[in-house]
């Protein structure tokens, strides 16, 4: 990978993290948090080519961008781009359908039950309803709030908002292939051995129940090329990213 002239700024994250990726050939800048609006013009100032945003500001930099729909419906900001005016993306759901296409789980057919809190958190698994699933059920905390969610699937799934609380969300489970947890605990009982889990909240005791779960080590790799794809307009290879991915997790 060629070596880039343009800097990237890194918010959020410590002094190392710049370091390791000088090392991809990436000119990376530790930038203040604060003042988002003022570090974003700063950015465009200096011509940076885009920003990585630490998870402890992601939040905060939703309101200084125009983010994409990804980043809308989860309310955070990965990864910026400043060609043009700052739009962001949230890397980690696309990321996350790579992980699952890479795994080679036979989605075409199947059929997938999202378990989460609300609609923002249920949106990071939303893009897996592009694999071919005929059929998802949206559980939230509220009815309210699966409803919201299902709106932002594609049109012609069949698509079931659940409230996780009621016995209808067992029933959807018990005809569930794949099942995926965005936020909070899983339903006692839920879970069964045929079942296969995505866990994103990475608290479930696979153990106990028996079921088999899709491998997500690689994951946090491909979230980080995504990030730098939209923030460089580089490509790399996730395990390019093998060596600096420490420096970028603390």
């Amino acid at each position: 990978m060629p070596a880039s002239d343009t800097p990237l700024a890194l918010i959020g994250y410590p002094a190392p993290a710049a370091r390791a990726l000088r090392d991809l050939g990436l000119i990376a800048v530790n930038v203040p948090v604060g003042d988002t609006r003022a570090v974003m013009d700063a950015c465009r100032a200096l011509h940076f080519t885009g920003a990585l945003v630490h998870d402890s500001q992601q939040i905060h930099l939703l309101d200084a961008v125009t983010p994409d729909t990804t980043a809308r419906r989860v309310g955070r900001v990965d990864a910026i781009s400043f060609v043009g005016e700052p739009h962001g993306t949230f890397a980690l759901s696309d990321a996350l359908t790579d992980t699952l296409e890479a795994s080679g789980y036979a989605t075409r057919g199947a059929a997938a039950l999202l378990v989460g809190t609300d609609a923002h958190d249920l949106a990071l698994a939303l893009p897996l309803a592009r694999l071919g699933f005929t059929d998802i059920g949206v559980a939230a905390e509220s009815l309210p709030e699966a409803e919201r969610a299902v709106r932002d699937l594609p049109a012609g799934l069949r698509a079931f908002p659940l409230s996780r609380r009621d016995p209808a969300c067992q029933g959807f489970a018990e005809r569930a292939d794949l099942i995926v947890l965005t936020g909070g605990p899983l339903p006692t009982g839920l879970i069964q051995p045929y079942h296969t889990l995505i866990d994103l909240t990475g608290r479930i005791n696979l153990e106990r129940s028996g079921a088999s779960s899709v491998d997500l080590s690689r994951l946090p790799l491909r979230r980080l090329a995504r990030q730098l794809a939209h923030a460089t307009d580089q490509r790399f290879h996730p395990d390019e990213l093998e060596p600096v991915l420490p420096a970028l997790s603390s």
